[in-house]
């Protein structure tokens, strides 16, 4: 805080202290700048932490915010100045609100993760803050589905040398290998191949890659 602040906000004191006994005025609670708040929201992804991390911040540029990377899946976009104005006394002290958001990937999964996205104000009214989520200001997370439709297969998951196969409704990684390859007992490899741990470990897995080499001759001439 610059000492001119300090001393505006000095006077203010002063003289809500003097005037007290003949009425009572609210002193700005945000003077300073120093009022500070979060709301936090949460999406899952069908997607390896890393490949969710690279296309956060893919629609981030698409939609023109600047944002620094940080360690372990972490974003921070730069401060923007809020639409809300400060108030009358808050303009007296020369408040600016402003808002910024704070996101993180975290794995849940050898295939799935979730983004985790605060959004970080100073000096906006708590009934205001809503209207400033990711969800509202960006519309993040359906720019993130958008964007994920479109992607190709995680990184985890070969691009070459094999076919992905859509999972049937009901099915499972036995089920599939009978079904493609012949053997139900191929499901090992299977998994293996696509980082997963067990036949039924498919929440949020939209396709299956298997090698040329398990696929019955009439699978791999597709």
């Amino acid at each position: 805080m610059t000492r001119l602040r300090k001393f505006k906000l000095t006077v203010l004191a002063l003289f809500f202290t003097v005037a007290g006994c003949f009425a009572s005025y609210p002193i700005y609670s945000a003077a300073g700048g120093g009022r500070d708040a979060a709301l936090g929201e949460q999406h899952d992804a069908g997607f390896p932490a890393q490949d969710t991390y690279v296309a956060v911040q893919d629609v981030l540029r698409g939609e023109g915010v600047l944002f620094e990377v940080k360690p372990q899946y972490q974003l921070i976009t730069l401060w923007r100045d809020a639409d809300t104005p400060a108030g009358i006394w808050g303009s007296l002290i020369g408040v600016h609100p402003r808002y910024r958001y704070e996101i993180e990937v975290v794995p849940t999964g050898p295939r799935q993760s979730r983004i985790v996205v605060n959004v970080r104000t100073e000096d906006i009214a708590d009934n205001d803050l809503n209207s400033y989520e990711a969800t509202k200001r960006l519309d993040l997370f359906n720019r993130f589905e958008e964007l994920a439709a479109r992607l190709p297969p995680p990184s985890t998951t070969p691009r070459a040398g094999g076919v992905n196969f859509a999972l049937l409704p009901g099915e499972d990684l036995q089920g599939l290998a009978k079904r493609v390859t012949g053997s139900a007992d191929n499901w090992r490899e299977i998994a293996k191949d696509n980082g997963l741990t067990s036949p039924t470990d498919l929440a949020g897995v939209q396709s299956i890659w298997v090698k040329s080499s398990l696929l019955e001759p009439t699978k791999g001439s597709r």
